[in-house]
Protein backbone atom coordinates (compact mmCIF):
# COMPACT_ATOMS: atom_id res chain seq x y z
CA UNK A 1 0.00 0.00 0.00
CA UNK A 2 1.43 3.21 -0.87
CA UNK A 3 2.00 5.92 1.96
CA UNK A 4 -1.16 8.12 2.80
CA UNK A 5 -0.38 11.56 4.21
CA UNK A 6 -2.77 11.64 6.91
CA UNK A 7 -1.68 15.71 7.70
CA UNK A 8 -2.16 16.77 4.52
CA UNK A 9 0.32 19.25 3.63
CA UNK A 10 2.19 18.39 6.67
CA UNK A 11 0.40 21.58 8.64
CA UNK A 12 -2.99 21.70 11.02
CA UNK A 13 -3.01 25.32 9.60
CA UNK A 14 -5.50 27.17 7.69
CA UNK A 15 -6.66 30.92 7.17
CA UNK A 16 -10.43 30.35 8.55
CA UNK A 17 -12.93 28.03 10.25
CA UNK A 18 -14.34 27.37 6.90
CA UNK A 19 -10.87 25.57 5.56
CA UNK A 20 -10.26 24.11 8.84
CA UNK A 21 -13.54 22.32 8.71
CA UNK A 22 -12.88 20.91 5.17
CA UNK A 23 -9.51 20.03 6.30
CA UNK A 24 -10.97 18.20 9.56
CA UNK A 25 -13.68 16.52 7.09
CA UNK A 26 -10.88 15.06 4.57
CA UNK A 27 -8.57 14.31 7.46
CA UNK A 28 -11.61 12.20 8.98
CA UNK A 29 -11.85 10.17 5.72
CA UNK A 30 -8.38 9.71 5.28
CA UNK A 31 -8.34 8.23 8.75
CA UNK A 32 -11.37 5.59 7.57
CA UNK A 33 -9.15 5.04 4.20
CA UNK A 34 -6.43 3.93 6.40
CA UNK A 35 -8.43 1.45 8.40
CA UNK A 36 -10.13 -0.03 5.89
CA UNK A 37 -7.62 0.07 2.42
CA UNK A 38 -10.17 -1.99 0.31
CA UNK A 39 -11.90 0.57 -1.66
CA UNK A 40 -14.38 -1.88 -2.56
CA UNK A 41 -15.22 -3.01 0.65
CA UNK A 42 -16.17 0.66 1.71
CA UNK A 43 -17.93 1.28 -1.37
CA UNK A 44 -19.95 -2.21 0.17
CA UNK A 45 -20.01 -0.91 3.66
CA UNK A 46 -21.36 2.65 2.76
CA UNK A 47 -25.16 1.65 2.03
CA UNK A 48 -24.91 0.32 5.90
CA UNK A 49 -23.45 3.21 7.76
CA UNK A 50 -25.69 5.58 5.47
CA UNK A 51 -29.18 4.08 6.67
CA UNK A 52 -27.49 4.00 10.30
CA UNK A 53 -28.40 7.14 12.71
CA UNK A 54 -25.85 6.32 14.90
CA UNK A 55 -23.10 5.42 12.42
CA UNK A 56 -23.79 8.60 11.08
CA UNK A 57 -23.64 10.63 14.25
CA UNK A 58 -20.30 8.99 15.02
CA UNK A 59 -19.04 10.16 11.65
CA UNK A 60 -20.35 13.12 13.05
CA UNK A 61 -17.99 13.03 16.12
CA UNK A 62 -15.02 12.09 14.49
CA UNK A 63 -14.81 15.35 12.48
CA UNK A 64 -15.51 17.25 15.13
CA UNK A 65 -12.69 15.80 16.63
CA UNK A 66 -10.68 16.72 13.82
CA UNK A 67 -12.07 19.90 13.92
CA UNK A 68 -11.26 20.63 17.80
CA UNK A 69 -7.37 19.67 16.83
CA UNK A 70 -7.41 22.06 13.43
CA UNK A 71 -8.65 25.09 15.70
CA UNK A 72 -6.74 24.61 18.79
CA UNK A 73 -3.89 24.25 16.61
CA UNK A 74 -4.94 27.37 14.70
CA UNK A 75 -5.02 29.48 18.44
CA UNK A 76 -8.80 29.58 17.36
CA UNK A 77 -8.49 31.87 14.37
CA UNK A 78 -7.69 35.02 16.38
CA UNK A 79 -4.49 36.06 15.26
CA UNK A 80 -5.99 36.40 11.91
CA UNK A 81 -9.14 37.77 12.13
Amino acid sequence: MDAIELVPGNSLITKTPEEGRHLAIKMSRLIIKITQPDAAMREKLRPRYAEDAAMLISIGQTVAMEFATIAAANNYWRNTQ
